[in-house]
């Protein structure tokens, strides 16, 4: 009886250690995290912003660079869908799109880029140290690539989306190539307080 109940305190202390919460999401529930935590970037219409400015709304940020050739704008395109699909909803969700490529990705470029995916959607960017500050606080990599001798590198970079529910608290991480389905039905649940 005692392993037993040693094999099930282990059981609960491991469940409690993934931030399983007990909802189901189709994405990877990193409700608990250790990171994720602060983010201050300015946005394309030159705003200083934080985490903290879209308290009420789920929030979903993307790493990501302007001239990416496919990876960008395929995501970008799926939250298009995944606004579209939410309806009024829509209007309880903020995307946000870092810049990892602040010496290409100017404000004018970004407010140019990002919001012809959908106009409520803000391009974030700051400069070399507070980009490399951002990307750390969210674990998410990237390096230039290709042609270093000019303007005309590549960037690999991390291809996830980070979700936060309305409280302001990182919930999922949602992997590229995500159904614009499967994230409406967890933002739905993030909305409904889950």
């Amino acid at each position: 009886m005692l392993r037993f109940l040693m094999i099930l305190a282990t059981a609960f202390a491991v469940a409690g250690c993934t931030g399983d919460t007990g909802t189901r999401f189709h994405n990877t529930d990193l409700t608990g995290a250790a990171y994720g935590k602060t983010l201050s970037l300015t946005d394309h219409h030159g705003n200083k912003r934080d985490l903290a400015d879209f308290k009420g709304k789920v929030v979903t940020l993307f790493f990501g660079f302007t001239q990416c050739p496919d990876v960008c704008p395929t995501s970008l395109s799926t939250m298009s869908e995944v606004m579209r699909q939410l309806g009024a909803d829509a209007d309880r969700v903020q995307v946000l799109f870092v810049t990892v490529d602040p010496e290409r990705d100017t404000r004018a470029l970004l407010e140019a880029y990002v919001p012809a995916f959908d106009p409520r959607f803000l391009g974030l960017y700051g400069d070399l140290d507070q980009t490399a500050e951002a990307a750390r606080e969210f674990k998410v990599f990237y390096r230039k690539s290709g042609d270093l001798t000019g303007m005309n590198y590549t960037i690999d970079h991390s291809a996830g989306t980070y979700v936060f529910d309305p409280s302001g608290r990182l919930r999922l991480y949602v992997k590229h190539a995500e159904t614009a389905e499967n994230i409406v039905g967890d933002i739905r649940l993030l909305l409904d307080g889950k």
